[in-house]
């Protein structure tokens, strides 16, 4: 388990076989897959686990469907075994989902050309799992709907996840294997020493240290470094810039406002790009955008104005009846990609997603990629340090057998229920009380954001939960009366500027303001 944070003093005390940088997905799976072969692991995140990328996903598990028509079968494929994995094994967190792709007439792609995408979709992942159905059955299934020029829907299934809880369960897992993780750690240097050995500068950036301004340099020493670092992959590479930092803005709205209990995946009126509009833990979200992100990658993003009236358009377009405006939206949510650069000025959306794995100075970068395939993209990053040979790598990435997730956890039986799902304040506080025991909680956004997810989830960014909270915080935590209001000053500060639909006038505004520590 994830526990306490052990000291970076005590850290630095031990020579390790591996040192990940990085607690998003990639890095969660390099640490679990270098764990489970006996090495000694240390991973190292600046923020907070999921901090970045991994916790503002769309939340899918899926293959793709729109890589099959890039032509772009291996990933597909990929993805799709993954897919099939993680549903398996595990089953609370991740689920499988029907989605809708209505066809229209003069609309393409049509339905021919659908169906046999979605023929070789399924053959990708070895199941049948796809059906045609007429318009009156898709009205049926969503009578607010645009009705107009409607021909019917393809039905395939694909599944959805908590993008947080998954990295905070293969952090788990990697941990019960015999790593060690840490939070709020930040990577400032890395140097090859005369013996081949990895010298990491490492800063102390937990709460206490941030109040204080004191943030004490440890030095820790490694044979093999990973740095899974995503959006900050060329900061630490020692090569020349490959990441393409791409936004994806999402909207949550309440499902009385939108009732959705499957997801469809509609085309933009404006850009034909694919939109998805699916239930997610009681609420219903929309999106995503595709943009070059061009703000400072140290500044949490946010969804811009034009990317709140681009998903309120597509939305109104299909769901004429609904008339849904700012006022609707109870929070926003924007995510950078860090897709590597094709180099040849691509549209974003058309760039590939498959990852890349590079050395330079003793120095493993890995960056790009998906969420679903965080396994494979860590058996290559493996087999690139010599740490797995060509034929076990083979072997592993085309093996059927063999679990990802083999130890149990005894944790709270509502932990993957929306919160709107808990019917007692008993059954939060069981829960609540476990994360902080269990789950490295260093600041009130992390517990809110990242564990519970009740800053977009609930109206007023869940800010009705605090009361109950306190008490817990303080007891668990050891936050006395200050810092609990400084936490809580600090949330409000953060939802505010990067989780609500702002004018640019306001975004502008708060972006310019100091955020406190």
């Amino acid at each position: 388990m994830l526990g306490q944070q052990v000291n970076l003093q005590t850290l630095s005390n031990t020579h390790w076989d591996v040192v990940v940088i990085g607690g998003g997905i990639t890095g969660a799976g390099i640490f679990l897959e270098s764990a489970r072969r006996g090495l000694k692991v240390l991973l190292l995140e600046q923020q907070d686990f999921s901090w970045g990328t991994s916790s503002r996903s769309s939340k899918m598990v899926h293959g793709g469907l729109r890589y099959i028509a890039q032509g772009d079968i291996s990933l597909t494929h990929h993805s799709l075994e993954e897919r099939e994995r993680l549903l398996k094994e595990l089953p609370d967190l991740v689920v499988r989902m029907s989605y809708f792709f209505p066809i229209r007439k003069g609309q393409f792609p049509g339905r021919l050309s659908m169906q046999m995408v979605m023929i070789a979709y399924d053959a990708l992942a070895s199941i049948k799992d796809h059906e045609w159905l007429e318009a009156d059955a898709v009205k049926t299934l969503f009578p607010a709907l645009n009705g107009k020029q409607l021909k019917g829907a393809l039905r395939y299934t694909d599944a959805l996840t908590d993008d947080s809880r998954l990295v905070i369960r293969v952090l788990q897992e990697g941990c019960l294997e015999g790593g060690t993780a840490r939070n709020y750690s930040k990577v400032t240097n890395i140097a090859q020493q005369e013996d081949g050995s990895m010298l990491l500068q490492v800063s102390d950036t937990t709460a206490f240290h941030q109040k204080h301004g004191n943030q004490p340099l440890h030095h820790i020493r490694a044979k093999h470094v990973f740095n899974a670092t995503g959006l900050w992959a060329d900061q630490l590479s020692g090569t020349a810039p490959r990441i393409r930092p791409q936004r994806g803005s999402h909207l949550f709205v309440a499902k009385d406002r939108l009732p959705i209990d499957s997801c469809l995946t509609l085309l933009h009126p404006d850009d034909k790009r694919y939109v998805f509009v699916y239930p997610w833990k009681g609420e219903t979200c929309i999106g995503t955008t595709d943009l070059d992100h061009r703000f400072d990658i140290d500044e949490e993003a946010f969804c811009t104005e034009q990317e709140v009236d681009y998903l309120l358009k597509l939305v109104n377009h299909e769901f004429p009846g609904a008339d849904l405006e700012r006022s609707d939206i109870h929070s926003t949510m924007a995510g950078v990609r860090p897709i590597i650069a094709s180099g040849a000025g691509r549209d974003p959306s058309k760039e590939r997603r498959t990852h890349l794995v590079w050395q330079s100075n003793g120095i493993i970068s890995v960056s790009g990629g998906k969420l679903t395939t965080f396994r494979q993209i860590a058996l290559d990053a493996l087999a690139a340090a010599g740490m797995i040979d060509a034929a076990t790598h083979k072997s592993l990435l085309k093996g059927k057998t063999g679990r990802c997730f083999n130890h149990q956890l005894d944790t709270p039986k509502t932990l993957d229920q929306p919160l709107a799902g808990i019917a007692t304040g008993a059954e939060l506080e069981q829960q609540v009380r476990w994360i902080l025991q269990h789950e490295m909680v260093q600041h009130l956004d992390d517990l809110m954001l990242r564990r519970l997810r009740a800053g977009n989830l609930l109206p007023d960014a869940g800010m009705s939960l605090l009361p109950q909270l306190k008490p817990l915080c303080q007891q668990v935590l050891l936050w006395n009366e200050q810092q609990w209001q400084q936490e809580v000053n600090r949330y409000q500060a953060i939802c505010q500027r990067y989780y609500q639909p702002q004018a640019a006038e306001a975004q502008a505004f708060i972006a310019a303001q100091p955020l406190q520590a």
